[in-house]
This record gives structure tokens, C-alpha cells and sequence, in this order.
């Protein structure tokens, strides 16, 4: 698995749950973590900290990518089974 093999468990933990300042990546949007990806292999980031991501992600392909966020987006935690569901279904009028 890509994720393992890249490393980044080391940072971002085991079961994607972040640790210490490093974000979590557990049901994430893939949209947003494509484009976080694609900036850093660009050698772009926001702050020193993201700084570090670039190393990791100068060498990854698109497949690479699609593959690694997919995997971020899906991933369901074996011993909770459960994911953040990040739909939104509006129900009522709002009202209270």
C-alpha cells in the first residue's frame, strides 16, 4: 500500500488520525487532499511546517495521487468500521 510505503503513517499515524501538529487524513475530500498533493509535488506550500510534504510528494505520479487520496477518502478504521459521512441531506424547513 502506497500510503505505507511512502511513510507517511509516521506523521499522520497508522490509522490516518493525525498526530502531534500533523493533520488527520481519515474521509478527508479527495478533492482537497488532489490539490494539497499536486501543490506540494510543485514544490508549493502554505507555511514551514507543509514544507516538509514536499520531499515526499516530488516524486509521485497522478496515478500515485488519485491512488493515495482515494485511499485517504475511503479508509474505515477496522476497529471502528465506521466513516465520516460527508454528505448532506437537509431535512425540515430549518425551523426549530
Amino acid at each position: 500500500m502506497l500510503y505505507n510505503e511512502k511513510g507517511c503513517g509516521g506523521c499522520h499515524g497508522a490509522r490516518l488520525e493525525g498526530m502531534n501538529n500533523y493533520p488527520f487524513l481519515a474521509n478527508r475530500q479527495k478533492g482537497f487532499l488532489m490539490y494539497k498533493l499536486k501543490r506540494f509535488r510543485s514544490r508549493k506550500s502554505d507555511n514551514q511546517q507543509q514544507e516538509l510534504m514536499i520531499p515526499f510528494a516530488m516524486h509521485l505520479s497522478d496515478e500515485d495521487i488519485d491512488n493515495l487520496t482515494t485511499y485517504m477518502y475511503e479508509y474505515v478504521d477496522k476497529k471502528n468500521t465506521k466513516s465520516y459521512d460527508d454528505s448532506f441531506n437537509q431535512e425540515g424547513d430549518g425551523g426549530s
